[in-house]
């Protein structure tokens, strides 16, 4: 039956994918917002970490994991570096709400075999009010049926996996999924690039005719887009690999929005690249896919063309 991709996930939406929260999001965006505020008013009292250090008597990690947002932080320890740095009373009050904020557990904390580096991604693409995706091997994990999904993880799994842990590990992509569906916080636009390699590249046809179906039933969603690149075009400037572009909104007007952001998944880990200077090189690059990507209508029906070559096999 090829309707398990969209049964399963309008029927978990249902069951709560509306009524997400902006608390729910995690705390993610306000560790990166407060350890960037941080950094910036040490910067402007020109102090090194160094000294900082010798004036807190902290360690130099403990201030690297608070200006780099990797830990939730205390208002006190804010209130310390606040003093220090020559905060007035209105800032400081603002910045310890703010580290408040960095406490808070998104859904994913609930899992713990999840790895810290894509804790912080799940984070950042709840809060994302834009994702442009370029996948070459692999439909993405946002818009992949749930077979497709724990076909994949046994795949590419060291050694085989039970299937309590398999179960797991893709329930975390169903519910990923569901942020496509919220009201509240607005769910965000995903805007996805594929080579065809990706839909030529799987498991079974039964598998296959699933995902692509689902592909295609996803397309008719408002903020989804699908595009694909086929195999016949000449190689193009994504042919390094993977990636994400993750835009954020303004979320009150005395914050700052949090920066786009690249993320790009290693074997070892991720990077996250947030420079005006990478952003606008990855930038260009999606301008270039843009180009050479089929439109919509015509996507769907490789897609579609696609799913009954897999129908046949």
């Amino acid at each position: 039956m090829v309707t398990s991709c969209l049964d399963g996930w309008l029927r978990h939406s249902s069951e709560g994918g509306n009524a997400v929260s902006a608390s729910q999001n995690g705390s993610t965006v306000p560790r990166r917002q407060l350890g960037r505020k941080l950094r910036e008013l040490r910067e402007g009292k020109a102090l090194t970490v160094t000294q900082v250090v010798a004036a807190l008597e902290w360690s130099k990690p403990r201030i690297w994991r608070y200006e780099t947002g990797q830990v939730p932080m205390q208002p006190t320890d804010v209130e310390a570096m606040c003093r220090l740095y020559g905060a007035d009373q209105a800032l400081t009050d603002a910045l310890k709400a703010l580290a408040r904020e960095t406490r808070s557990k998104g859904w994913w904390h609930a899992y713990s075999d999840l790895p810290e580096w894509f804790e912080l991604f799940l984070g950042m693409e709840q809060a994302a009010s834009r994702l442009r995706q370029y996948e070459a091997e692999l439909i993405p994990g946002l818009v992949q049926s749930p077979e497709y999904t724990k076909a994949l993880i046994r795949g590419l799994a060291r050694e085989e996996l039970p299937q309590e842990v398999v179960d797991g590990r893709a329930s975390v992509r169903l519910k990923r999924q569901r942020m496509l569906t919220r009201q509240e916080p607005k769910a965000p636009n995903l805007d996805v690039i594929l080579s065809e390699a990706a839909l030529r590249r799987g498991f079974s046809a039964q598998i296959m005719v699933d995902q692509l179906t689902c592909l295609v039933a996803f397309t008719k969603r408002p903020n989804v887009s699908i595009r694909v690149i086929p195999l016949e075009k000449p190689p193009h400037r994504a042919s390094r690999g993977p990636f994400v572009i993750l835009d954020f909104p303004q979320e009150t007007p005395a914050r700052d929005p949090e920066p786009t952001t690249i993320y790009q998944e290693q074997p070892t880990g991720a990077l996250y690249l947030d420079k005006p200077a990478e952003v606008e090189t990855y930038r260009d690059i999606w301008a270039h896919l843009d180009r050479v990507a089929l439109d919509q209508n015509a996507s769907r029906a490789l897609i579609t063309e696609r799913a009954e070559e897999w129908s046949h096999a």
